[in-house]
């Protein structure tokens, strides 16, 4: 389901965070609801220096 998210990296970090925040508590559950692999978005967001912190349930 990556056509219902931001193509630019930067508006996707802050959608996914704010879903993070507001409605998962896992990247798992984000990633398994939205029919995504969390590889590629790890990947997709590490591109610009961004990694998933698991404590934090967030993006930093």
């Amino acid at each position: 389901m990556w056509n219902e998210l931001p193509k630019d990296p930067m508006i996707l970090l802050s959608v996914v965070n704010t879903k993070l925040r507001n409605h998962y508590d896992s990247l798992d559950a984000f990633c398994q609801d939205m029919g995504i692999e969390k590889q590629e978005l790890t990947d997709r967001l590490g591109q610009i220096d961004y990694e998933y912190m698991e404590e934090r349930n967030q993006f930093v």
